[in-house]
């Protein structure tokens, strides 16, 4: 089964987008089911993990609830806020939810670079270990040190790089990025081969795009690759199909058990995914 392992959906009318831009034609609008499914039935995709993107509980309710009307939506990302340990009973009551998969702070919107390596957090990074859910590190390559030692503080703790952790592709920069990421790959982490090209200049091809992807799959190896479509942020370069044929170019090398984990079964076991009832291209339910 192909699995998406990083998507969104949203509806700007919720009111905790503080990051999107006003009046954007391609962000604020709103992203149900119904948009993403004609691309998923056309690229063969049988699962998604959808990902929080509003830093609220309320905003991860709503996903469980789309989760829980949308059969391929198999596993649900949310968000809670690590800096009030008061939120551990919100977290566990999360956590029952067979589709909450994991949770991640946006990282890349906190003016701190070492914000996880703060004491008054470690509870979350503890909670989430005990709880076996996944832990989601969104960040830019400054933060790579700062989560390498999070992953030595919390060795039990799955963690998997949002975006290759967003390098500026094709600008400076490569030699730092491709060190962190390696000492990451060392420490056990997995990772996401998905918005590396909203990280590049606009037109930007599977040219720009591979010194970066044939790093991560040489650090990380297949087995801990998985590939995302970041759908609908995607949508400022390029649409869905057009992700998911250069993702198939830059990995057209590998033999076809590397490429079925990256396209599917690298997302399946680090997110605990059971297989959808049905999938995006079957009836009932969208």
């Amino acid at each position: 089964m192909k699995i998406d392992a990083h998507h969104h959906l949203w509806h700007p009318a919720r009111g905790d987008y503080g990051w999107m831009p006003k009046g954007d034609p391609v962000l604020d609008r709103p992203y149900a089911p119904a948009d993403l499914r004609p691309a998923l039935k056309a690229c063969g995709i049988g699962a998604t993990v959808l990902v929080q993107a509003a830093p609220t509980v309320a905003e991860t309710d709503y996903l469980l609830g789309l989760a829980d009307a949308t059969d391929w939506i198999a596993g649900v990302v949310g968000w809670i806020d690590f800096e009030d340990a008061a939120q551990s009973a919100t977290l566990h009551r999360l956590a029952r939810h067979p589709k909450l998969k994991g949770i991640r702070p946006m990282i890349q919107d906190i003016p701190d670079d070492g914000w996880m390596l703060r004491d008054e957090v470690h509870w979350a990074f503890r909670a989430l270990a005990e709880l076996d859910l996944a832990f989601d590190a969104l960040g830019f390559p400054r933060h790579l040190d700062a989560f390498a030692q999070l992953m030595a503080r919390h060795p039990d703790l799955r963690v998997v790089i949002d975006h290759g952790m967003k390098p500026a592709v094709g600008g400076d920069g490569f030699a730092a990025w491709a060190r962190g990421m390696t000492r990451l790959a060392k420490a056990g982490a997995y990772v996401k081969l998905s918005g590396l090209l909203t990280e590049a200049a606009p037109g930007a091809g599977v040219g720009a795009l591979r010194p970066y992807v044939d790093h991560i799959l040489t650090a990380f190896t297949p087995a801990r690759v998985m590939w995302g479509s970041d759908w609908p942020v995607l949508r400022l370069r390029a649409e869905y199909e057009d992700w998911h044929a250069m993702a198939l170019s830059l990995t057209d090398h590998l033999t076809e058990a590397e490429r079925a984990r990256i396209f599917g079964g690298t997302a399946a076991e680090f997110y605990r995914l059971a297989p959808p009832s049905r999938a995006p291209d079957s009836m009932g339910r969208t």
